[in-house]
């Protein structure tokens, strides 16, 4: 087992296979103005730093740290996998767990991708809140939610995730409230994630969610939400975005117009 990051990474480099460096730059994102701009790549696969992750169980939280702070895709991902099979050990206890959720937000601005957030989040920010604040009356979630940085609204969403699989649904259909807006795609997607597994549990709960929403929301978080229903039920709230479009087309005076999306910017690295 390596003692430090930078054996670690000696390891992996081994691995890599520089061939599926453009693909996973065009997979991700990287390009200019996209939402992965600038992002490294060495061409390592999930499993190969998932395997990584599992052979150095013992690696302090200070060499953990250097790996998400790293310039390269992979290793970030290989440290927060650190993190979350720490954080949900056995053998970890109250004051450990502690330490890793704060040494996770402390470190959030490096989960700046959406296999980063998705992979992790549920299970350690998600998690954690859950059983420290499950009505969420600091206002963590709600004001990740709010912020400027898509991959904090990201974290906000993917967190609730963990309520969803305790089967509370509540705090999903808050944060899809306040983010229905959102003008992002990454977050449209993942909203609409969301309310699907919600709807798995309560499928009333969503739908009464989407008889509110169903005209004005984003198409795609629209069709993620109801990407389980029947054919009839997809056309039904489909019908209603239709609809909306017809009534504006028609309408000279703007009064169908949907609320405006919020300006949202991604906050680099």
């Amino acid at each position: 087992m390596a003692k430090t990051a930078e054996a670690v990474i000696k390891l992996l480099k081994k691995e890599a296979n520089p061939q599926n460096v453009a693909m996973l730059q065009r997979f991700f994102k990287t390009g200019p103005g996209q939402y992965g701009e600038g992002d490294v790549f060495v061409g390592l696969r999930n499993p190969q730093v998932r395997a990584a992750a599992k052979e150095n169980p013992s690696l302090p939280n200070n060499e953990i740290a250097k790996l998400v702070k790293h310039k390269v895709h992979e290793y970030r991902f290989l440290g927060l996998v650190m993190w979350m099979n720490n954080y949900n050990r056995k053998t970890t206890n109250a004051t450990q767990r502690q330490k890793i959720y704060d040494l996770f937000m402390e470190h959030k601005q490096y989960v700046n991708g959406w296999d980063l957030v998705d992979c992790t989040v549920p299970s350690v920010v998600g998690k954690h809140l859950f059983q420290q604040d499950p009505l969420d009356k600091a206002g963590i979630l709600t004001t990740l939610a709010d912020s400027s940085v898509l991959w904090d609204r990201r974290i906000a969403i993917l967190a609730s995730f963990w309520w969803i699989r305790q089967g509370s649904l509540d705090m999903t259909i808050k944060l899809s409230n306040q983010l229905v807006n959102d003008e992002h795609d990454l977050i449209h997607k993942a909203v609409g994630w969301m309310l699907r597994e919600a709807a798995k549990r309560d499928k009333a709960l969503v739908e009464g969610f989407l008889d509110q929403h169903a005209a004005t929301m984003p198409r795609t978080m629209l069709r993620y939400t109801i990407e389980k229903f029947s054919a009839s039920e997809r056309t039904k709230y489909m019908q209603k975005k239709k609809k909306l479009a017809e009534m504006e087309d028609e309408s000279s005076d703007g009064e169908a117009t949907p609320p405006k999306k919020r300006s949202r910017t991604t906050k680099k690295r």
